[in-house]
């Protein structure tokens, strides 16, 4: 596994248990991350990606459910919604390669949740990807000689 990649799921950790207990004081989420990761820019690249998916996580849970057609945030299961937040995070508002934010959602996938949990990450992410590259296909056609062949 790649510093990154650790540094995900650390990450994706502490979402969850964001997710699960939202109580939880920050600062205990912030040393667990110290604790599991300590290489400073490891233990940064978590931090961020941690703070972005909190800072965006209604704008996040919104895509995620309209992209998931036929299923609610709530009857996605706890460790499939925060993997999605993560990916969706990573594809919509960070530097990360796209296919790159993908495959290490499906790993998460892979590691944490059910058998199925890979493909329906894959799907959703995928499907919230291409949105993304349309709307931005479209907006760069809004003038009306942009796109015309």
């Amino acid at each position: 596994m790649t510093r990154r990649s650790r540094a995900r799921q650390v990450a994706f950790q502490v979402l969850f248990q964001d997710d699960l207990n939202p109580r939880v004081n920050p600062a205990h989420a912030d040393a667990l991350i110290r604790r599991r990761l300590r290489m400073p820019e490891m233990v940064e690249f978590a931090r961020e990606l941690v703070a972005g998916v909190r800072r965006n996580r209604p704008e996040l849970d919104r895509l995620i459910a309209e992209t998931a057609e036929h299923w609610s945030l709530d009857r996605i299961s706890a460790t499939d919604r925060n993997i999605l937040r993560l990916g969706a995070y990573e594809i919509l508002l960070a530097d990360t390669p796209d296919p790159v934010a993908i495959d290490e959602a499906i790993e998460l996938a892979k590691r944490f949740g059910t058998a199925q949990s890979a493909a329906f990450v894959n799907g959703i992410l995928d499907r919230l990807m291409h949105g993304r590259r349309e709307e931005a296909d479209n907006e760069s056609c809004s003038e009306p000689t942009a796109c015309d062949p």
